[in-house]
């Protein structure tokens, strides 16, 4: 079952390839390099853990911004986040959690093209059962278990799916 709060954007042209920047766990920390890795994208997706909402204002000033809460998102101002969103970008679904383990749906069953969660700070591009992308873009806030710290960029549109994990070697 799909979220109630499911988002659908119009879509205008679906053979339009759309640039996506997606980024999680950011813990209070906005970090320059992550904005400028984010540069030139049409949308963000923020997969939680955003930790202050001058994070959020700050990549709206690239781009729409679609964000769910993480489990430190526990503010006064983070009580309006959604747990879980589902958008249509370029004619593709795009489910978002902050945990995979709270995922909810059957990606597959529910016609969901790209998962993308946060919360483990791992970085994870993967295509699994079912043809579904499953993308993690790490942490891109403080450095944690030593992990590197990283976002990443899909291109996304009705021909198919590219996408890289950006290291921001800091």
């Amino acid at each position: 079952m799909l979220p109630s709060n499911a988002y659908h954007e119009p879509v205008h042209s679906t053979s339009r390839t759309v640039k996506i920047g997606v980024i999680s766990d950011t813990h209070r920390l906005l970090r320059p390099e992550a904005l400028a890795a984010l540069a030139g994208v049409e949308r963000i997706i923020h997969g939680g853990d955003v930790g202050d909402e001058d994070i959020l204002d700050a990549l709206g000033s690239i781009a729409p911004v679609t964000v769910v809460r993480g489990n430190t998102d526990y503010q006064s101002w983070a009580a309006r986040l959604p747990a879980c969103e589902l958008i249509e970008v370029a004619g593709r679904s795009i489910y978002v959690v902050h945990d995979i383990e709270d995922l909810g749906v059957d990606p597959v069953a529910a016609g969901v093209d790209i998962v993308v969660f946060g919360h483990s700070h791992q970085p994870v591009l993967e295509q699994r059962s079912g043809g579904v992308w499953y993308l993690n873009p790490g942490s891109a806030g403080p450095r944690r278990f030593g992990l590197p710290v990283t976002v990443a960029r899909l291109e996304v549109s009705s021909l198919g799916i590219d996408g890289k994990i950006v290291d921001l070697d800091v």
